[in-house]
């Protein structure tokens, strides 16, 4: 379901999925391939969303903002079932663990995993390819080539999932 809010509606790339009962409003621009997923929200009503190409958004999921800080989840980009991400940054190639909680001004590094459940709270900086875990989170150790090899296939499993779904919706 997209809304338009005062005026902004979102844009959304012919070739991103999204699922049916999605709810997506206002200032959200979704690149090509990305896929939000099931009973995800994302309300772009406050400041801008933007997902980046082949990123996906899972299952339950709820994106916003806060004023003038607006919400970027950059390219090939995995966000877990049940995050909360807010006016948050999101580098290439990070994973956002399942349940896990991003607040305001936060940025996660390039390649960086966020173990699930976890909470990064505002304005913390997670370094690229690290793994970051707790409440608060807390960077735990590098990623090894293994880490980022995993993470790289389940984005794209996301994307051909993705795909997938989309040809069911044409």
């Amino acid at each position: 379901m997209l809304y338009e809010y005062k005026g902004k509606k979102p844009t959304i790339a012919p070739t991103a999925f999204l699922a049916e009962d999605s709810v997506i409003t206002g200032d959200v621009t979704i690149d090509k391939y990305a896929s939000v997923w099931f009973k995800t929200v994302i309300r772009g009503d406050v400041a801008p969303v933007h997902i980046g190409e082949n990123s996906n958004v899972q299952d339950l999921s709820l994106l916003h903002q806060s004023p003038n800080m607006p919400l970027i989840i950059e390219e090939n980009v995995t966000i877990g079932h049940q995050v909360t991400l807010h006016s948050a940054i999101i580098k290439k190639k990070a994973l956002v663990g399942m349940g896990s909680i991003i607040l305001d001004g936060a940025e996660i590094g390039e390649q960086a995993f966020i173990g699930a459940g976890s909470l990064v709270p505002p304005g913390k900086k997670i370094p690229p390819r690290t793994l970051a875990f707790g409440r608060p989170a807390k960077v735990v150790r590098d990623l090894t080539d293994e880490d980022i090899q995993e993470m790289e296939r389940i984005k794209n499993s996301y994307v051909e999932k993705g795909k997938y779904y989309k040809t069911l919706q044409d």
